[in-house]
């Protein structure tokens, strides 16, 4: 309360905003104790329960890995997720929330190993995977306090973990289905290997960074052609004594070029002058050769005795090089695809370290990066290396290690793509499903066109084991659908600890026997399925067997998985029922700093979401930040920017905080018939009715930043700016039962309970709050988003169009008297209205209806000879603000030009008879 107003004589009879409401910070104390109530209440079941015959929508929750608490980008994605599950629950549909961890692979295995430091060497493959699973549980539980943290719902007994028996019994089952219809097999061919975690890669788990290559030319002799050399161009010197072909594009034009030295090089007519360029050696053509000449070619290796033959195909390019590609078809994917076309084996001379085996004894146990200046001093011992230098470039790197992937040929299992026109038929399921944004499809849809075969095994410990076996007799691999089914049997019934602690006997069918030899003694094959697999195949897992029948209605997760989680759900789903896992796929950015750079250790810029923002301002304020942000591109967040999101929060809820405190006392029962509603009042619940179909709008295409700015854009402008200021002297000073009183608290009542609905799925603590105090009982998200249709009245919206304009000049024309130093409050000054607009103002409103509107103590359509404080013309409006020769009310300030009653104005008078 102003000074002026607690010296105020009368001010016992004014009503004034009384309320309990808490308005200080504290959000984050006092956050846990509504989700304990939450908890307590079942709010998430009943919310449940209450729509369980309405459509349904589906949101499968993409498993986050169990390894450290959330981050920032974790709070984005869950914390859009939630606002999704709420908003369509309070659109009417029933909707469900199952979180997901991952709990198998890399992730978790390497940071246990990390923990254990010098004990890893002395910690067996079975002590290790306990403390792997003791691990992944650790943080499935501080993931989920996390998540309840975020103000997000979900319910303990409804969760789903990769490594639960169920769940590692669907993986194996799956498995098995696509092993019998044909899409699984075994082979060997170059998969991205990391030699720090001796481990196969697939690309999902492949990071790109610059790197510095050797770059060197090097000179193949031609057999029988003496002085004359095929000359190739590689960045992977430590791959050379694994060359078996030189390969050649059938459409290019080769030639011989003479040196100054007189050598004779083989190289595309294309690549003449880059080669030249890059090499510092003239050229010269000597010698035209066909394709036939090619074709009979034979080379030699520089440093090894071996020939290599020529082969051909379409990934020889001119875009650099010679035109004659170096080809190890058991270090490179295209390498190995021609090499197998011509009968060449993926042949690979480096163990799982990445060192070299005694296949090439001349460096046996040397790591290859070791490797490179070697070979390339050989080269130049032996007169084969025409040009060397350095070559920086974007080289894979594991996303694990971090350390550079070689290509290596080691047999694996393998998820057969180009199969039963599976590649075809995803491409075409693709085009029929939704991707928001919509630049999506263009990029899935590329990544799915050139996908190679998935290397679906690992060779690592904690994970689900490939349940195939090896024959001790022949050798043989032994897996088939019956084994894999006994198998999986096991597993849902014991667990996959089983395959460890049984012999291969137990595990295997009564009378199992290899097909190929007759035995029945077997062992057990030491691969893993690719944790992708795990996650890959969680639709069958949850979906089926726990919410509803796929497809999802929707995906939501970082644009990083186009590669990742999307493709692997995707494969399975269509291999097995002919559909995609999903009917719309959603994507958000990244987390950046407010600088635009991604957030790292090393430059101290990371924002932690509970740290950082809970702790400090709570969680509501983390999630209005989350709803403020257009999500499809990256996001930026930083100190200011939360502080900027802290004081609109604030500006919201003071605004809850008005509504509540002017309903003091206001019971629903006093509230009047729409039709009854004074004009002002109905034109602004008209204008409620019009953002509410807008947030309706906003929630359904997940464009969360628009709920955020039309609601703060309300709550600022058409409420605190302009509704609440022109009915602040009616809600002051009016009688508590007066028309003009209950018609304006009906319309606060309705403003009130709308704004808490549709904030509830943002901020869900805060609207819950004001729900509380509001109705006393129950839950705002047991409410649904109200219909509010008939509250529209767009022919008392038009009228009002040129009466806002009017009262925006009068509002320039009183700031003017104010700047001037002639005005205080705007109820010292009266209006005096001309202009060609006047006559519509003057037939739609009255004087009294006016001042209400403008703010001001008179209105008037003519002019008087009253001191004339400011002037502006806009609009079509001619304003002049005078000053009232009336005294004022000592009641309501105001000066009407009518008779004082015992010094009251009449409205004052009537307002305190009793």
């Amino acid at each position: 309360m102003k000074e002026e107003e607690k010296k105020n004589p009368y001010s016992d009879t004014v009503i004034l905003p009384q309320t309990d409401f808490p308005m200080k910070a504290g959000l984050s104390t006092r956050e846990p104790e509504q989700i304990k109530k939450w908890e307590e209440g079942k709010i998430f079941h009943r919310m449940k329960e209450k729509r369980k015959n309405d459509p349904q929508f589906v949101l499968h929750d993409g498993p986050p890995y169990a390894n450290g608490n959330f981050h920032t980008g974790h709070a984005l994605n869950k914390i859009l997720k939630d606002m999704i599950v709420k908003s369509k629950a309070m659109s009417g549909f029933y909707t469900d929330m199952i979180p997901g961890w991952d709990c198998h692979g890399l992730p978790i295995e390497v940071q246990v190993l990390k923990n254990l430091g010098k004990k890893a060497k002395e910690t067996g493959p079975e002590e290790l995977r306990k403390l792997c699973r003791q691990y992944a549980e650790e943080f499935v539980v501080k993931q989920g306090q996390d998540l309840s943290r975020f103000l997000c719902f979900w319910e303990q007994g409804r969760i789903y973990k990769t490594m639960s028996p169920e769940f590692e019994a669907k993986i194996v089952e799956v498995f098995g289905s696509l092993f019998e219809k044909g899409y699984v097999y075994r082979g060997k061919k170059p998969v991205y290997w990391c030699i720090e975690l001796a481990t196969a890669h697939a690309e999902a788990e492949i990071e790109y960074h610059p790197h510095v290559s050797p770059s060197i030319y090097v000179k193949f002799p031609v057999q029988g052609k003496k002085g004359s050399y095929s000359l190739i161009w590689t960045t992977t010197p430590w791959t050379l004594p694994a060359n078996l072909a030189i390969s050649f594009n059938p459409r290019f034009s080769y030639s011989f070029y003479k040196t100054q030295e007189g050598e004779s090089l083989l190289i595309a007519d294309g690549l003449k002058e880059a080669v030249e360029k890059a090499t510092g050696v003239k050229l010269e053509k000597s010698e035209s050769v066909s394709l036939q000449e090619l074709e009979s070619m034979k080379f030699l290796h520089p440093f090894l005795d071996r020939e290599s033959i020529p082969l051909f195909g379409e990934h020889v390019t001119l875009d650099a090089g010679t035109g004659a590609v170096h080809t190890a078809p058991g270090h490179g994917q295209d390498d190995y695809r021609v090499g197998l076309a011509a009968g060449l084996e993926p042949y690979s001379p480096v163990d799982d370290y990445g060192k070299y085996t005694d296949e090439f004894p001349m460096m046996k146990g040397t790591k290859v990066w070791d490797a490179n200046p070697k070979i390339v001093e050989l080269l130049k011992e032996k007169g084969y290396l025409l040009h060397y230098s350095e070559f920086e470039h974007s080289y894979p790197h594991s996303w694990r290690s971090k350390k550079p992937l070689i290509f290596r040929a080691t047999p694996q299992w393998f998820f057969k793509i180009d199969t039963k026109e599976l590649r075809e038929k995803s491409l075409d399921a693709i085009d029929k499903v939704r991707w928001i944004p919509n630049w999506g499809i263009s990029r899935i849809r590329s990544m799915v066109e050139t996908r190679p075969d998935w290397c679906l095994s690992r060779q690592r410990n904690w994970g689900v084991p490939i349940p195939a076996f090896t024959c001790e007799s022949c050798g043989e691999t032994h897996l088939n659908p019956e084994s894999v089914r006994f198998f999986t049997d096991l597993v849902r019934k014991r667990g996959i600890e089983i395959w460890y602690t049984e012999p291969a006997a137990s595990l295997l069918p009564p009378g199992s026997k290899c097909e190929k030899c007759g035995s029945s003694s077997f062992k057990k094959g030491g691969d893993i399925l690719d944790v992708w697999f795990d996650s890959g195949v969680s639709n069958f897992a949850v979906l089926s067997e726990r919410s509803s029948e796929p497809p999802a209605d929707l995906y939501l997760e970082g644009s990083d998985q186009h590669r990742g989680w999307f493709q692997s759900s995707l494969w399975p789903s269509m291999a097995l029922r002919g559909i995609p896992p999903y009917k719309s796929v959603l994507t958000h950015g990244y987390v950046l700093d407010d600088q635009g750079r991604a957030m790292s250790k090393s430059l101290g810029n990371g924002i932690d979401p509970t740290k950082d923002i809970i702790n400090v301002y709570g969680a509501d304020i983390l999630r209005l930040w989350v709803s403020s942000q257009d999500f499809r591109d990256d996001v930026r967040v930083g100190k200011d920017g939360l502080k900027t999101i802290a004081d609109n929060y604030r500006k919201i809820r003071n605004t809850f905080r008005y509504l509540l405190g002017n309903l003091s006392g206001h019971t629903r029962e006093q509230n009047l018939p729409i039709a009854d509603l004074e004009e002002v009042d109905a034109y602004y619940l008209s204008k409620l009715a019009d953002l509410a179909e807008e947030l309706k709008s906003y929630y359904e295409s997940y464009q969360f930043h628009q709920v955020y700015q039309k609601l703060l854009l309300f709550c600022t402008v058409s409420l605190s700016q302009d509704y609440f200021e022109m009915i602040r002297d009616r809600m002051y000073c009016d009688r508590r039962d007066s028309r003009s009183r209950r018609s304006s608290c009906t319309v606060l009542q309705m403003i009130l309970e709308t704004l808490c609905i549709y904030s509830a799925p943002i901020l869900s603590f805060t609207s819950e709050e004001v729900w509380k105090e509001n109705r006393k009982t129950d839950s705002v998200f047991l409410e649904n988003f109200p219909n509010v249709s008939s509250w529209k009245n767009s022919e008392l919206e038009s009228k009002f169009i040129r009466t806002l304009e009017a009262r925006e000049s009068v509002h320039k024309a009183l700031e003017m008297a104010r700047q001037a130093g002639k005005l205080g409050k705007s109820l010292e000054g009266a209006v005096e209205l001309a202009g060609s607009e006047i006559g519509e103002l003057k037939n739609r409103f009255s004087p009294a209806e006016l001042e209400l509107i403008f703010t001001v103590s008179q209105v008037r359509f003519d002019s008087t000879d009253r001191e004339v404080l400011a002037e502006h013309d806009d609009f079509g409006f001619r304003v002049r603000i005078v000053k009232p020769t009336e005294d004022e009310c000592p009641r309501c300030w105001r000066r009407p030009a009518e008779p004082r009653q015992d010094g009251l104005c009449a409205r004052c008078s009537e307002a305190i008879r009793i």
